[in-house]
């Protein structure tokens, strides 16, 4: 047999002290209807009293009664020991939540059954719903139970529906809250398959997840070794950097000495070069330019006097003594214009350019002009007469052996 716990309906003592009032106009609470007896009910005859809702009314003393009945919300709570279709003892436990009906009909019913005890409706409705939860669960298997609790509670509802309009309530829900095998363990059984799949899912989605974790982590060490790698090289480099700029800072200094140094070097050198340069045009025309216009000089001198003893030899080798020294008188200016013709064209560098040149020529006409001389006094102390006619001369002006250099 289940037990069904009442609980009461609030009260104030502020609805009371609305309730009165000094003329007989009474006014109900908005979660309660003022029901008004000992009069004759205007407008309906099956009702044993005058029922006002959501608004107040006059009523007469002494000759009208009024009572108050409550329209709020209250709940009944089930703990029924029931039989499965198995046979299997279930323990079920139910709230159910109902309220006076809002329409007359219902107000009139539920008046004439709780209005002296309201209490009483929620004992009544947990009996009324205790049975209904036997025949139901009677009629279902354990699994049924556990697995379909919205469909025990429809069907109990659907079932006791009709007994709860009868006393002028409704219902607005029924919740299971629980259901126990009182220790014999099916429920336990029936759900350990599950429990195990639950489990071993579990099982699995922790490691994957420890998994996950452990190649996470590693992840994030190998990433921080990278960075530490990545930031190891560049530090290195900024170090080789500083380095190589504090070397090249220290090197300046004697780089830019050293080069200073080498820049003297250079031009002392080139001051050298330009001093033994200098000092070699110096010696050329005080040694080897005068030495190279004697040389040619001489040269000239020496041919001349061979030019003119060959003509004397072949004038004595010709017996024409006379034709020969004429010959010679006439041939000597031409030589020696052509020995100074032949040394103005030499190319011999002359001591003081044109004017050494003239010098020389000078010289070598004044030598010529003496040997013409000489000639003409050894004619002169030598002289006869001819006697044949001198053949023409085999010295012709053009042989002549050139003064060259």
């Amino acid at each position: 047999m289940g037990t069904a716990r009442s609980t009461s309906f609030p009260g104030s003592i502020l609805s009371t002290i609305r309730r009165v009032t000094m003329f007989g106009y009474r006014v109900p609470a908005p979660d309660e209807a003022m029901l008004i007896s000992g009069g004759k009910n205007g407008g309906s005859d099956e009702a044993p009293f005058r029922v006002v809702v959501g608004h107040g009314a006059f009523v007469m003393p002494f000759f009208r009664k009024v009572r108050f009945l409550t329209l709020s919300m209250a709940e009944a709570e089930v703990s029924e020991a029931c039989v499965t279709k198995q046979a299997i003892a279930l323990n079920v436990r139910a709230v159910i939540a109902f309220k006076v009906g809002n329409d007359i009909e219902s107000i009139v019913n539920a008046g004439q059954r709780f209005l002296s005890d309201q209490a009483q409706m929620s004992v009544l409705t947990g009996r009324i719903f205790a049975g209904h939860l036997r025949s139901i669960v009677g009629s279902m298997t354990v699994e049924e139970i556990v697995t379909e609790r919205q469909k025990l509670a429809t069907e109990v509802l659907d079932g006791s529906a009709a007994e709860m309009a009868k006393i002028g309530l409704t219902i607005d829900s029924l919740q299971i809250q629980s259901i126990d095998d009182m220790k014999l363990g099916y429920i336990a059984a029936m759900a350990a398959p599950h429990n195990a799949a639950i489990q071993r899912a579990a099982q699995i989605a922790q490691a994957e997840a420890d998994q996950a974790s452990a190649e996470a982590q590693q992840a994030s060490q190998r990433k921080q070794a990278e960075y530490a790698r990545q930031t190891a090289v560049v530090q290195a480099t900024y170090k080789a950097e500083v380095d190589r700029a504090q070397a090249e800072a220290a090197q300046a200094g004697p780089l830019a000495q050293a080069t200073a140094q080498r820049d003297v070097i250079n031009a002392r050198t080139e001051l050298a070069q330009r001093e033994a340069e200098l000092r070699q045009q110096q010696l050329v025309a005080e040694i080897v330019k005068p030495a190279e216009a004697e040389a040619a000089k001489v040269r000239v001198m020496a041919a001349a006097n061979a030019q003119a003893m060959e003509i004397q030899a072949a004038a004595a080798a010709s017996n024409n003594r006379v034709a020969l020294d004429r010959l010679i008188i006439e041939q000597l200016p031409q030589i020696v214009r052509e020995a100074a013709l032949g040394l103005s064209g030499a190319k011999v560098t002359i001591l003081n350019g044109a004017d050494g040149l003239g010098d020389v020529a000078a010289g070598l006409v004044g030598q010529g002009m003496a040997i013409l001389e000489s000639v003409k006094a050894g004619i002169a102390s030598t002289s006869k007469p001819a006697e044949a006619p001198l053949a023409p001369a085999a010295i012709t002006p053009n042989n002549h052996h050139p003064a060259t250099a």
